[in-house]
């Protein structure tokens, strides 16, 4: 890949160009193999510059974001591991109504910290989410019984041959954990989110116990990557997975959450392989058990 990195510097500096980067430092998981290159993208014409370079050298691209979602494989991903930045917050008053357009690399902690400053209020189910409003909205994440859906109003993105457009409304697709995007060659650029006036102190409140509620019913203080698995629609995943008896189960250094079992955590010295294992064996015991099907949530990528 030198002759690429060479190529790359001509637009992007050497520090945000990074050869046989483990994979494990840019996930929540906190595991994974080494990804061949790395780049660090801040604004759309850098995006564009890799995406003509990947496209002439017949390179594959993964779109990396915070990576709070995702579990890397441990012999990590091929190609150009695109990571996005872009980091706009624009705010358009109208009325009552305040529309605020973010950069796909805001991170949704970022976000709400600016918008609670700005005394701007609908946002607080999605403080806590530790991804970035990229993943948020390709995911349609949420949280205390709101989704992506409910505030995205329009969202710009770049599909593979640069061409940039705009997606509006019901073109979003929005389904419980899932997006059009899950099925178009696009990058997610920005987003214009539809929110409203409040006052500070509500907006503190509000996110303070949201945050109270994380810390005591997940296991924030080790590494995972969320929720592992979807809701049921007839029932509570995570309350299946108690009542069979796997709360605690460990394989390796990966282990059912005895906080919360729809989380698998990495214990501190978890492999991909490990986790993945676990998993097989949930979605295996649940299913002898009860006979209900349990989907995974994460994104699962790269080569064993």
């Amino acid at each position: 890949m030198s002759n690429i990195v060479t190529l790359l510097k001509e637009r992007i500096d050497s520090k945000d160009i990074l050869e046989n980067e483990p994979m494990s430092k840019h996930t929540t998981f906190k595991v994974g193999g080494n990804a061949d290159l790395l780049v660090k993208v801040h604004n759309i014409e850098q995006i564009i510059f890799v995406l003509e370079i990947a496209k002439e050298n017949n390179i594959p691209i993964f779109i990396l974001g915070n990576g709070s979602n995702l579990l890397v494989k441990d012999k990590g991903i091929r190609g150009i591991t695109l990571k996005i930045e872009l980091k706009g917050f624009n705010i358009e008053r109208q009325d009552n109504i305040v529309y605020v357009t973010v950069g796909a690399g805001n991170k949704m902690a970022e976000v709400a910290t600016k918008l609670l400053e700005e005394e701007i209020s609908g946002f607080e189910f999605a403080a806590g989410i530790p991804g970035t409003v990229g993943g948020f909205i390709r995911m349609n994440a949420g949280a205390y019984g709101k989704e992506a859906k409910d505030i995205v109003t329009e969202t710009t993105v770049i599909d593979y041959d640069g061409n940039i457009k705009k997606i509006v409304g019901s073109e979003h697709k929005f389904e419980y954990r899932k997006s059009a995007f899950e099925n178009m060659k696009v990058i997610i650029l920005e987003t214009k989110l539809k929110l409203f006036y409040g006052k500070k102190a509500d907006i503190q409140g509000l996110m303070q116990e949201y945050k109270k509620s994380r810390f005591e019913k997940q296991p924030i203080e080790f590494p995972s990557a969320g929720s592992t698995f979807k809701r049921g629609k007839d029932f509570i995943t995570a309350k299946l997975i108690d009542e069979c008896g796997l709360k605690g189960y460990c394989i390796g250094g990966a282990k059912v959450s005895t906080k919360h079992a729809g989380f698998i955590i990495n214990t501190g010295n978890a492999s991909a392989k490990d986790i993945l294992e676990l998993i097989d064996h949930i979605i295996k015991t649940v299913y002898e058990k009860t006979s209900k099907k349990i989907e995974l949530e994460i994104e699962v990528v790269g080569e064993d």
